[in-house]
């Protein structure tokens, strides 16, 4: 299991514990399949539905939550995570929010979400990235912009004067 810290907090951890070897995102990222906002972004609301505590359970949580809060700022905090979520899908739409709460927060392979769906092979990959897309940008992560490093010359004219007038039309 793997915990972030906080590099302005030293101690302070910033996500909940998660295994990123079983992760399908961070596979995927490993093989160059999805980019860094990409990943960012789904690992992203990955935190937050744990931190919702919308993962499934199967047997009875008995262990005591780790932490100084009360539980009154701990049930605030699972709320405002819920909250963060459901925003998130919002963003995403209805069409693409259910592959990417399957491979990012549920923790399905690709294959498995191709079968469920009744998608044709290598089709999850797709939908999988565009739903990443759209949730990169709900964040506000943006790719890195690449183009030209000046823009062209449009035209070609004289800067007018300081006090008003035209350089071509002085008189001396």
């Amino acid at each position: 299991m793997a915990r972030r810290t906080s590099p302005s907090r030293p101690g302070a951890e910033t996500s909940p514990a998660r295994n990123l070897a079983e992760s399908p995102l961070a596979w995927l990222a490993r093989r160059s399949l999805v980019d860094a906002t990409q990943l960012t972004a789904g690992e992203r609301l990955r935190a937050d539905f744990t931190r919702a505590q919308l993962t499934p359970r199967v047997t009875s949580r008995w262990t005591e939550v780790a932490g100084s809060g009360t539980p009154e700022t701990f049930s605030d905090m699972v709320l405002t995570a819920k909250l963060r979520v459901s925003r998130a899908v919002t963003a995403v739409g209805p069409e693409l929010s259910g592959v990417l709460l399957d491979v990012c927060c549920f923790l399905k392979g690709l294959e498995l979400v191709e079968r469920e769906h009744g998608w044709p092979a290598r089709t999850a990959k797709v939908v999988l990235g565009l739903a990443l897309d759209r949730l990169a940008t709900h964040y506000g992560l943006a790719r890195a912009a690449h183009g030209r490093p000046r823009a062209p010359l449009r035209s070609w004219h004289a800067a007018p004067e300081p006090d008003g007038g035209d350089t071509a039309s002085a008189t001396s």
